[in-house]
């Protein structure tokens, strides 16, 4: 949940605040959440994620449709001794009898791997962001022939799509060639 959605973050958050409600409301708050946690350590890092979901907001309380849970997840991150941490909000169609707060951590952390591997290469190396192009087909053209070009980069075994661009476009006959094999 970004902060384009500003009414809706903070009903995301204030439902995960506690401060300001009787000790009864905020302990009936808690037992309806469920939370999960996972560590991990490597490439010089350690990070603990914690997600914790609810269903307080599903009810009708908040107008979003097909809204099932929503979550808070704080990610704590260190780095060769300093230690940040960031806390995000988001949503989900699934119900709690379809993911509990184990697995909706693992699908948050399963969808991040998607945005890695796919749309930063759409984004950075492609420039999709920065792309001019928003009325008629051609943003989705546009979107089409770049899914295109990193699948043929993929097929090839090529893992930096940039240097692969920029060989490719000295070399335009080297990007023939691979298109052709693709085929």
């Amino acid at each position: 949940m970004k902060e384009n959605q500003p009414e809706l973050l903070a009903a995301i958050a204030g439902a995960f605040d506690d401060e300001g409600i009787s000790p009864r409301e905020r302990k009936l708050a808690q037992a309806e959440r469920q939370t999960a946690t996972v560590s991990n350590k490597g490439h010089g890092r350690s990070e603990t994620r914690t997600l914790t979901s609810t269903t307080s907001l599903s009810d009708g309380y908040v107008d979003w449709p097909g809204l099932g849970q929503c979550f808070k997840l704080v990610r704590q991150r260190t780095v060769h001794g300093k230690t940040t941490t960031e806390t995000v909000f988001g949503i989900t169609s699934l119900k709690r009898q379809q993911a509990d707060a184990p697995r909706l951590l693992k699908l948050v952390r399963q969808h991040w791997g998607i945005e890695n591997r796919v749309f930063y290469v759409r984004d950075m190396t492609f420039g999709e962001d920065a792309c001019r192009a928003r009325t008629g087909t051609g943003p989705h053209v546009l979107s089409l022939l770049r899914n295109a070009a990193i699948n043929v980069l993929n097929r090839a075994g090529l893992k930096n799509k940039a240097a692969a661009l920029r060989r490719h476009a000295a070399h335009p006959e080297e990007a023939l060639a691979l298109i052709m094999e693709s085929g």
